[in-house]
């Protein structure tokens, strides 16, 4: 016995255990908080039938905290390893959920045609089932294209949140044309990346199966 340590005396170093993250962590937090908000936009935009523009600049200022902090609690966890099995759960959920509120909301006041809200609906629906369909081959990666739409689909719903008259009335309309699309198409895109893992994937189990049979 030298009494040195091991390190200094240039043995092996135990790397330090990774501690798991907690389900109190500031990306966790600011997930439930759009979770939250989602009932409290829907009281504040649907107040005296959408018609208060007060209450409805206080139901964008809540639409704007939650696409904010959607933004702010996926690159907190993965900097600061702080993915828990809550936060892959609810984070999507809190997404879509705040997402289709504003939409189901517009339309039922009478502010958004009901044929723009489906198509935004189905593709997001549509595209979270064919993530499941394809999970086991491989995760579709989050595209460039796929956060342009998010970016113009929560500035053309937060343009309609708000009451808007004359130039800017006109123009909400052309941002929310140009979030239709490219909803439209990231999600052929989407479908196109999941056909192409899925014969990867499938090609890959056939080939291993194959070399099984040749090895028995």
């Amino acid at each position: 016995m030298t009494g040195v340590p091991a390190s200094a005396a240039g043995g092996p170093r135990t790397a330090p255990a990774v501690r798991p993250a907690g389900l109190w962590n500031i990306a966790n937090v600011l997930t439930m908080l759009r979770l939250v908000l989602v009932p409290a936009f829907v009281v504040l935009l649907m107040h005296d039938n959408g018609t208060d523009r007060a209450w409805r600049a206080f139901a964008w200022a809540a639409f704007a905290i939650a696409m904010i902090t959607d933004v702010f609690d996926g690159h907190l966890a993965r900097t600061y390893n702080l993915v828990t099995d809550f936060g892959k759960i609810a984070d999507p959920i809190a997404d879509k959920a705040i997402m289709g509120a504003a939409l189901v909301c517009l339309s039922v006041l009478g502010d958004l045609p009901w044929w723009v809200t489906g198509v935004i609906l189905f593709r997001e629906l549509g595209i979270t089932l064919m993530r499941f369909w394809v999970i086991k081959h491989g995760v579709i990666p989050a595209s460039r294209g796929g956060k342009i739409k998010t970016l113009a689909q929560g500035t053309a719903v937060g343009m309609y949140v708000l009451v808007l008259t004359g130039p800017l009335a006109t123009f909400r309309w052309w941002v929310m044309a140009a979030a239709v699309v490219l909803t439209v198409a990231t999600g052929l895109d989407y479908v196109r990346q999941a056909v192409v893992l899925r014969r990867a994937g499938l090609a890959r189990e056939r080939a291993a199966r194959a070399e099984q049979d040749t090895a028995r």
